[in-house]
């Protein structure tokens, strides 16, 4: 029986018995399954605390899975400390910790994210998006886009937890997963890698809060988390005592709520901050919001804009959501790039820039082409093109400032012959939508 085949039949087990927990799993740890887990681990991620790369521990990785194998299911396996470095932010200047697992680590929690994925798949709400097998940030654009556009919302609650992954509460994650999961190895192992210390710069650190850092187990494990203290509270308490409809659409730990109603609205968000500390999470005060958002009214409905009908908008996965007119007179919700999204896109290229003047121009023409398809890729969406005809004209101009500073070119790179070269040989790829919205309104 293939990986597959396993992961479905635990599915369909999950499925026929939501109320049961599973108390054997770890018999699914075989060989195959372990093989599985070290070919879907990415081989270029960077060695942890022992030095020991992927391509070293696959030389001999029949025994190396094996004798895992054994540590893992006797007790035997200690989850060893986190590698953390610092990585810069888009503007370069400040920076980014993340945690680095050894190689065998990352197999391992591969292999347990594999068994716990087809259970919580079972249970896992429509409207969560992040850390899914088959789900995109642009799956959760579109649904909040028909939401918003189906369901005459007039309210949105925007909503920043504060430093989520670094206060998840051990305790209560134990607690939950213990519901639908009750093998002794696999609960284990989860608690080892919650306890597994931090190294950096020689300094060994214990958490007692937080996902595993780095840690390919720990998306599953927030999302978990946020399933019980928000999703399933959301789709069966909550909508339950409103008045009007109300939507939820998450993204990992980012999301938002819609009400039709401004009362629903109001008590959903005034009991949010008790619901979240219930579970030792606390809600940012001045970054979590309620917005008036409702859809304006044309000359054509023959209406007036009341009191309830904001022009406010709000920033959901890198795009700001606002009411606009379409071609037909009407109103649709629109998005466009974050402004702090394009500005962070805009430093980045700027440092990138600046530390590579002395690439040849070829080189950065390419490496520029690679930036620009990747930003395409992401925000190139319905409605968009005036914000990415802006960001790649943008670049241009960064790219111009730059090669006009390169020392040993007497008269510097004048505008015209600039523009002469990126006709003639180097042109930046076009402003391209890649992804329609509106799709979901089919």
């Amino acid at each position: 029986m293939d990986v597959l085949t396993k992961q479905l039949q635990i599915a369909e087990l999950a499925a026929a018995r939501p109320e049961e927990s599973f108390t054997s799993l770890n018999h699914y740890l075989d060989m195959d399954w372990m093989k599985e887990a070290y070919r879907r681990t990415r081989r270029e991620s960077a060695a942890g605390v022992d030095g020991k790369t992927m391509e070293q521990y696959g030389k001999e990785l029949e025994s190396n899975l094996r004798d895992l194998i054994g540590r893992a299911k006797s007790g035997r396996y200690h989850a060893p400390p986190v590698r953390r470095v610092h990585i810069p932010k888009g503007d370069g200047k400040e920076t980014r910790p993340i945690g680095i697992p050894t190689t065998e680590d990352k197999v391992l929690q591969r292999a347990i994210t594999m068994l716990l994925e087809p259970i919580y798949e079972q249970e896992f709400k429509e409207f969560s998006f992040g850390f899914r097998p088959g789900r995109s940030a642009h799956d959760g654009l579109k649904y909040l886009w028909k939401q918003c556009m189906d369901n005459q919302v007039r309210w949105i609650v925007d909503v920043d937890i504060r430093s989520y992954f670094d206060t998840l509460d051990h305790a209560k994650l134990r607690e939950i997963v213990s519901q639908r999961v009750r093998d002794g190895v696999v609960r284990r192992l989860i608690d080892k890698w919650l306890k597994a210390g931090v190294m950096e710069a020689g300094e060994l650190r214990y958490r007692e809060k937080g996902t595993p850092q780095g840690g390919v187990v720990s998306p599953i494990l927030s999302n978990i988390y946020l399933h019980e203290v928000l999703d399933k509270w959301f789709a069966h308490e909550v909508k339950a005592c409103l008045k009007g409809r109300a939507f939820l659409v998450r993204y990992a730990d980012d999301f938002v709520m819609g009400f039709e109603c401004e009362q629903d609205a109001q008590r959903v968000y005034a009991v949010l901050p008790k619901r979240f500390g219930k579970y030792g999470l606390n809600l940012h005060p001045t970054k979590t919001r309620l917005i008036a958002f409702g859809r304006p009214c044309s000359e054509q409905e023959g209406g007036k804009r009341t009191t309830d009908q904001g022009e406010s908008t709000f920033d959901f996965l890198g795009f700001t959501h606002y009411w606009g007119k379409t071609r037909k007179g009407g109103y649709a919700v629109k998005r466009k790039t974050a402004t702090k999204r394009m500005s962070r896109g805009l430093k980045a290229i700027n440092q990138w820039l600046q530390s590579h003047l002395h690439l040849p121009i070829r080189d950065q023409w390419e490496k520029l082409k690679q930036k620009l398809h990747g930003h395409f890729a992401y925000y190139g969406i319905t409605g968009n093109a005036e914000a990415l005809e802006r960001f790649r004209d943008t670049v241009k101009r960064l790219w111009h400032k730059w090669l006009n500073r390169r020392s040993g070119q007497s008269a510097g790179m004048t505008w015209d012959r600039f523009e002469e070269l990126l006709t003639r040989f180097y042109p930046l790829p076009p402003a391209k939508v890649v992804h329609s919205v509106y799709a979901a309104k089919s």
